[in-house]
């Protein structure tokens, strides 16, 4: 590798994918708690596909030549997330049973679970983007499964946390970069990596 290839440096591309993923869910689970109606959600798919799947798949990307496998497998994840999501919710919603919806819901939630694990070596932040997102899917796989309404309007407000969460890590990322100090704390690492 010659001296000019080592000493690229490549854009952090987390703020983005954050961003894309923070919209979207929050657009989403506005709905799931009861804020708005269905009659909102081809917004939702609108984002989903241009923002929240496409800016995550962009930014899984970015992260591949930093050796980033945790930020390439999250952004690249939930970005073919808000893409399956669209897609089902646009041909698919009436030709499924709920309880496979549960299912597909419970996988991502058990995906979700395992990230978090991998997240806790690093910003408090970012663990609990995760630990929301865990909490969320697993109350909207089960409100599919149960028909309980409580459960999925539950899904929504976890889902809105998560969202928030998921906002302040991306403005923190932007913010403390161009200001080159931490003017957003986002909680130090709890382990080295």
């Amino acid at each position: 590798m010659s001296n000019e290839q080592s000493s690229t440096r490549f854009s952090n591309p987390a703020p983005l994918g954050l961003a894309g993923f923070a919209l979207t869910t929050w657009l989403l689970s506005m709905i799931n708690a009861g804020w708005f109606t269905a009659d909102s959600m081809n917004l939702v798919l609108a984002v989903a596909l241009a923002y929240g799947g496409t800016a995550q798949m962009i930014a899984g990307i970015m992260e591949l030549p930093r050796n980033n496998t945790f930020g390439a497998t999250a952004f690249l994840s939930y970005g073919a997330f808000w893409w399956s999501f669209a897609l089902f919710v646009l041909f698919l919603h009436d030709k499924v049973p709920g309880a496979f919806v549960g299912w597909y819901l419970f996988m991502w939630g058990v995906f979700t679970f395992y990230m978090w694990i991998g997240s806790l070596a690093a910003a408090r932040v970012l663990q609990m983007v995760f630990l929301a997102l865990s909490i969320t899917f697993f109350l909207l796989a089960a409100g599919e499964w149960t028909g309980m309404s409580v459960l999925h309007v539950a899904g929504g407000y976890v889902g809105l946390l998560t969202a928030a969460f998921a906002f302040y890590l991306s403005a923190a990322e932007i913010i403390n970069e161009a200001h080159q100090r931490v003017v957003l704390p986002i909680g130090a690492p709890t382990a080295a990596r």
